[in-house]
């Protein structure tokens, strides 16, 4: 069993851990792509340079083999599933599959 100052210490550590409900809205936003045809690095520098004429995008991460592509927005930045399937598109390519993927508190 805790004693009172143990328990006291403990709920104040997890208090100053915990992300505050503010701090959870305005995280950057982290988005997973799933793109057909996506074949080689040519393939990918023409997704990367339509992805990054959207607003807000700070980081984008393709993996070839698997054909994803993960878009990290800033903060307060929302990317909606059709600004992602245009930019996609307008590389040449199909998008698939559009999630936001969440991150462990």
């Amino acid at each position: 069993m805790l004693s009172g100052r143990a328990l006291i210490f403990l709920m104040l550590a997890v208090w100053l851990v915990s992300p505050s409900a503010e701090a959870q809205q305005t995280a950057p936003g982290l988005y997973s792509l799933h793109v057909d045809g996506l074949a080689c690095p040519f393939c990918a520098y023409g997704i990367e340079k339509q992805l990054t004429r959207i607003e807000g995008v700070e980081h984008i991460a393709i993996d070839i083999e698997t054909g994803r592509v993960l878009l990290t927005m800033a903060r307060n930045v929302e990317l909606n599933e059709s600004t992602a399937r245009k930019a996609i598109e307008a590389a040449g390519f199909s998008l698939r599959d559009f999630e936001q993927v969440q991150r462990a508190p």
